[in-house]
């Protein structure tokens, strides 16, 4: 048997630790509201805004372009250059720029692609590239600039390589021209007045030049026979010479 001092002792003790934690509960709730530590999950959640911010800031240029977008290689398009543009060659093979003022299409300004497009007339001497009395023909030269800021053209390029404005034509005739810009053909048309078209393809910049021919007759009396169209096929090395000079000016 226990003895009443024991029992008293031992209650008195039991008592006591109620008291002390009792007193402890309301010190604590008398403590203002501890701020929360930051756990796993929100550690996790400030990791990962971190890493997304590394990743957009490399992804990006300082301009704001994305990552991947095409080399420009110092081409710009700041001005309209039709007026500009020489055809030293071109003047010399065939005819110089005519008086009269070029047209075009107006220039395309805009932060993923700058386009221009020109179409210069030649002006002819009186019976100069004249194939008889009675016929005229006339020469134009087609100037095509793009400038693809965003997104790289290569594909696009190699794909349309023998298509023309009219559709593809499966006797177009492509000539592949070496050492010029990344890749460039040279496409022979079927008739003079498409003529033949040089395209360069240099990083984001894709460039055409091409001469065509119009025949005409302007006698009074009807020809006995249609006269052929001109052949544009001696006039391959003065469009290349044409084009080098086109890109250096847009370079400049």
């Amino acid at each position: 048997m226990i003895s009443e001092p024991e029992m008293a002792g031992e209650f008195e003790a039991s008592a006591e630790r109620e008291v002390l934690a009792d007193a402890g509960r309301r010190r604590a709730e008398d403590r203002p509201p501890r701020a929360p530590r930051p756990g796993s999950k929100w550690l996790w959640a400030l990791g990962g805004a971190v890493v997304a911010s590394a990743v957009w800031g490399a992804v990006l240029f300082a301009d704001g372009s994305p990552e991947g977008a095409p080399e420009l290689h110092g081409y710009r398009l700041d001005r309209d250059p039709c007026p500009d543009v020489r055809l030293k060659s071109i003047g010399a093979a065939i005819a110089p720029r005519g008086l009269e003022s070029d047209f075009g299409t107006g220039m395309l300004r805009h932060a993923a692609l700058d386009r221009v497009e020109c179409y210069i007339p030649l002006h002819a001497e009186s019976g100069q590239h004249q194939p008889d009395k009675g016929w005229n023909v006339s020469y134009t030269v087609a100037i095509r600039i793009a400038l693809h800021k965003r997104t790289d053209p290569r594909a696009e390029f190699e794909a349309e390589r023998n298509a023309t404005a009219l559709g593809v034509d499966p006797k177009t005739e492509v000539e592949a021209v070496p050492e010029l810009g990344d890749k460039a053909y040279l496409l022979t048309f079927e008739t003079a007045d498409q003529g033949q078209e040089l395209r360069v393809l240099e990083g984001g910049a894709v460039l055409s030049l091409q001469i065509s021919a119009f025949v005409s007759w302007d006698d009074d009396q009807q020809p006995e026979e249609a006269e052929e169209d001109p052949d544009l096929s001696p006039h391959k090395a003065a469009m290349i010479s044409d084009m080098r000079d086109l890109m250096t000016d847009l370079k400049s």
